[in-house]
């Protein structure tokens, strides 16, 4: 006997990946993994208090904004999730804690309590597989058509995290291949609009490189996640400075 898999996306929900500016000229292919708060009608509020999700456990605000301002200015394709990380957290590993958290900073998730092998492998299959593969789908066809592709993840982070402040307010973050990051923060150190640090607020160790081994390493193309303290893009105006100083850098990288 099969057993039916749990319902996670309907079809009034749509597709959970959208892609932008799919034939962009730029070797940049930008990716926001956690670009929407948004969650499947099937899982209501997931027992979670409006504040909650319209925190930074639900997703990185203003991210998808600054992608979008770099994505415009570098004529760069721009891939990102289209539901929050609190059903699927696209930048974590099916078997990691973290992929459908039960407790994410102070806030506990009553509906990610408890999670079956099915419901997990449920939304494994709706969520992570179909965006990963959307992913290296733009990858293979870029190099289908000789474009060379260089990856660059897009995220925010909250200034104060379980009680803590953080002081940084840019990070560019790396695994084993720091070739981007490298020159990146060579150009931040020479027009410093922002507190910069390597691998800050997280680094390799919390988990959070998933995506940048996955297609940026494991295909041996230059790769780097960009983390921007949330309070800096809680506006237009914030996101559209961001997304240039973060154009001008990742231009200078690559011509270097």
């Amino acid at each position: 006997m099969v057993l039916a898999q749990p319902r996670i996306l309907s079809e009034a929900d749509g597709d959970c990946v959208a892609i932008e500016r799919v034939h962009g000229k730029s070797p940049v292919l930008i990716i926001c993994e956690h670009a929407s708060r948004t969650l499947p009608e099937h899982f209501g509020n997931l027992g979670l208090s409006e504040e909650a999700l319209l925190s930074h456990i639900a997703w990185d605000p203003g991210a998808l904004a600054v992608a979008r301002g770099i994505s415009a200015a570098l004529d760069a394709t721009l891939i990102y999730q289209r539901f929050s990380r609190l059903i699927y957290d696209c930048n974590r590993p099916p078997n990691s804690p973290g992929a459908m958290p039960e407790v994410s900073e102070i806030y506990a998730i009553p509906g990610n309590r408890g999670l079956t092998e099915g419901e997990r492998q449920a939304r494994t299959e709706a969520l992570y597989l179909p965006f990963h593969d959307g992913v290296r789908a733009l990858i293979h066809d870029r190099q289908a058509r000789g474009q060379d592709s260089v990856i660059v993840t897009i995220h925010s982070f909250t200034p104060v995290y379980n009680g803590l402040q953080r002081a940084v307010e840019l990070g560019i973050l790396h695994d084993e291949d720091s070739r981007l990051a490298d020159r990146m923060l060579v150009s931040a150190a020479e027009a410093p609009l922002y507190r910069t640090e390597r691998n800050e607020p997280y680094g390799p160790e919390d988990g959070v490189t998933h995506t940048l081994i996955l297609h940026g390493i494991s295909n041996g193309l230059r790769n780097v996640m960009i983390e921007v303290r949330n309070d800096l893009i809680a506006d237009d105006t914030g996101q559209g400075v961001v997304a240039d100083y973060l154009t001008r850098l990742i231009q200078q990288s690559l011509d270097a």
